[in-house]
């Protein structure tokens, strides 16, 4: 069976001038990027010589810059798209500095807390900006075959997701988060919260609770069980553990999706092993096969980094066509955003005390 995995690409592409050039530029958005021929036109970072490092890693041709200021001349000259790839108490900063009217694809996650959220949306109006935010996971190819085949209502009505990991997650690789109020909601859930929302938009209620884990004690929150209530039916569920240190036998990290007619079950990959990771894995269930067994669809890539793609091409298909749809536009990540800070408070307000 042949699924759409890939994300609609603009016919010429607009240059991209990218802000950081941390690891995830590395590992995620210049291989993304060549592989989409999204031209790059320009790389700073405030750490000397990174973007200098990029440069030659990837074989791109002068296109490291000393200075905030050049890089935005360099776009201006071009006409390219802003990719804003820097932690989100960076973000208000940088976009106050970039001009009027810009393009600009945002990291997630939209700041640190919804008053960030507001205060990102409100500038992007303020300044006529056209951004998106780089939730990237509902762009991944297994998510888009999965929407394929519930399009092609192959699994019926679609009533349950549930997304588990039981993991163990180097935390140590990011340590700007060991100073962080918030980390597995706001850093890791977050993904899939989005994601949710690209199936059936916002819930009708949401029960949160977010807790440390004893091996990372240093850490705010590593671990949450978030429940989203939709209709009578509908519900998702979110069950993260990144402590799950115990050999790889048991480990789980995968996204199932039940339908009246069947099934769908993919193993996301990325979360083995971090940041070696395995292959993803898409399998459907069809009570109306006369064969009844699982079947796999052979994938066209995986989360890293052809997930990548996706926010970049949405952004750049909407600047050359302003009725193509959006679905990374800022607003719609605001929601994203709002749920975050819901599931927050309600893991504030607690469950009920067993007396």
């Amino acid at each position: 069976m042949q699924l759409n995995q890939r994300p609609v690409i603009p016919d010429n592409p607009l240059p991209v001038v990218i802000i950081g050039a941390g690891g995830i530029v590395r590992d995620a958005h210049l291989p993304a990027y060549a592989m989409a021929k999204f031209p790059v036109a320009g790389i700073y970072d405030l750490t000397p010589g990174k973007a200098k490092s990029l440069e030659e890693s990837f074989g791109l041709e002068q296109v490291a810059f000393d200075s905030l200021d050049l890089l935005i001349r360099k776009a201006l000259e071009v006409g390219a798209v802003f990719d804003l790839a820097v932690p989100a108490d960076q973000i208000i900063d940088l976009l106050k500095q970039l001009p009027d009217g810009s393009s600009v694809l945002i990291q997630k996650p939209m700041g640190e807390n919804i008053k960030e959220a507001r205060e990102i949306l409100a500038l992007c109006r303020e300044k006529s900006l056209v951004a998106a935010v780089n939730f990237q996971l509902r762009h991944a190819p297994f998510i888009l075959a999965a929407m394929d085949l519930i399009d092609r209502g192959l699994i019926g009505d679609l009533f349950d997701i549930e997304f588990k990991v039981a993991v163990y997650t180097p935390w140590e690789l990011w340590e700007f988060l060991k100073k962080k109020p918030r980390v597995e909601i706001l850093y890791h859930s977050i993904h899939y919260l989005d994601t949710v929302r690209a199936f059936w938009g916002d819930p009708s209620r949401v029960f949160g609770s977010t807790i440390q884990h004893p091996k990372a004690a240093s850490l705010a929150a590593t671990r949450s069980t978030i429940v989203l209530d939709y209709d009578t039916f509908r519900q998702a569920r979110i069950l993260t553990n990144h402590g799950h240190d115990y050999g790889s036998k048991e480990q789980e990290s995968y996204l199932k999706l039940e339908g009246t007619q069947g099934a769908i079950k993919i193993q996301i990959g990325v979360s083995f092993d971090y940041p070696q990771g395995r292959a993803s894995k898409l399998e459907y269930f069809r009570k109306m096969e006369s064969e009844k067994a699982w079947q796999e669809v052979p994938l066209e890539g995986d989360w890293f980094p052809h997930a990548f793609i996706g926010p970049m091409a949405s952004l750049q298909n909407r600047l050359t066509n302003p009725t193509a749809t959006f679905p990374n536009a800022v607003e719609d990540a605001f929601k994203t955003m709002r749920l975050v800070e819901k599931l927050y408070e309600s893991n504030e307000q607690g469950g009920l005390p067993f007396k």
